[in-house]
């Protein structure tokens, strides 16, 4: 399942609502960079999780009560936004996708959105760019199998903090995410659809693998799961959905290092896992990372 999860969950949830979930147990990876008199940890999430999974462990609720802010991906996220943008970025009415795919490749979305389940099925499609096609087929199934983004991580964090009066902050806007996939160039962006009707089946085995890996604190495997396939298969979108934004919030928390105080960072756990992960880049700027 590419690396792209958080934005995939968004957009789904607003087209496809939302179900409930199953049990499960989790301790996975945190880390802490310190510096001067400040103090950010960052910890690795899984946005779609059954809603009853106890994640929660004392080095994690310890960070937690130390910090004063909590940083997630994006916290403009509603459902009325994300339907806003969908609608700006995501279709294409004058062109369909029957007529960027080849005969095969129509078998195959018409086949891949009956076994997903997609309301509509391949008339849904149709009027979908290819990415928005992509992502709806990658989590149409995963949301039918009672998995939801409102008990994502991040999203369980937020209220958590919200509630205890801290601020919640965003590395990025739903707009900014929406565009990342929406200007890609066209030949990438079809074969993010290609790949996505390639693999269609195993989307549901690829995230419990992931969730797995993800509790264990298995970053290894994590980044195995996340990123070498994408990284071998479509390198341009690797680097633009990955390396990029590694890049630029690894410079957001050398600048927050700045400040005095502590800070919770929160982001999908790809994004802190592998070579080119934040940590990763955080070491290029000379700024040491530690597991707890």
């Amino acid at each position: 399942m590419p690396v792209f999860r958080h934005l995939r969950c968004r957009v789904a949830a607003a087209l496809l609502g939302l179900l409930l979930a199953t049990p499960a147990l989790a301790q996975p990876a945190l880390w802490v960079v310190r510096q001067a008199d400040s103090t950010i940890y960052l910890f690795g999430t899984v946005h779609l999780l059954p809603n009853d999974t106890a994640w929660r462990f004392p080095a994690l609720d310890k960070a937690l009560a130390q910090s004063g802010s909590l940083t997630i991906e994006l916290t403009d996220d509603d459902a009325a936004n994300m339907q806003a943008l969908v609608l700006r970025y995501g279709l294409d009415l004058s062109h369909p996708l029957a007529g960027k795919l080849s005969a095969a490749e129509n078998i195959a979305l018409t086949r891949a959105a009956t076994a997903a389940g997609v309301p509509g099925g391949v008339r849904t499609l149709q009027i979908m760019r290819p990415w928005l096609a992509a992502l709806t087929l990658s989590l149409a199934p995963l949301m039918k199998a009672g998995l939801d983004p409102a008990h994502g991580v991040d999203k369980l964090l937020q209220a958590l903090m919200l509630k205890a009066g801290k601020p919640v902050h965003g590395l990025e806007t739903a707009e900014q995410q929406i565009r990342f996939l929406a200007g890609l160039p066209p030949a990438v962006e079809l074969g993010f659809l290609r790949a996505t009707l390639h693999d269609v089946d195993k989307g549901s085995s690829k995230l419990a693998a992931l969730i797995r890996a993800w509790k264990a604190g298995d970053t290894a495997a994590i980044a195995r799961l996340e990123e070498e396939e994408l990284h071998q298969n479509q390198p341009l979108l690797y680097q633009r959905l990955l390396v990029e934004r590694n890049q630029a919030w690894a410079a957001k928390i050398a600048g927050m290092l700045h400040q005095p105080g502590t800070t919770f960072i929160a982001v999908g756990a790809g994004h802190l896992a592998g070579p080119d992960s934040v940590q990763a880049q955080l070491r290029k700027l000379g700024i040491e990372v530690v597991r707890e």
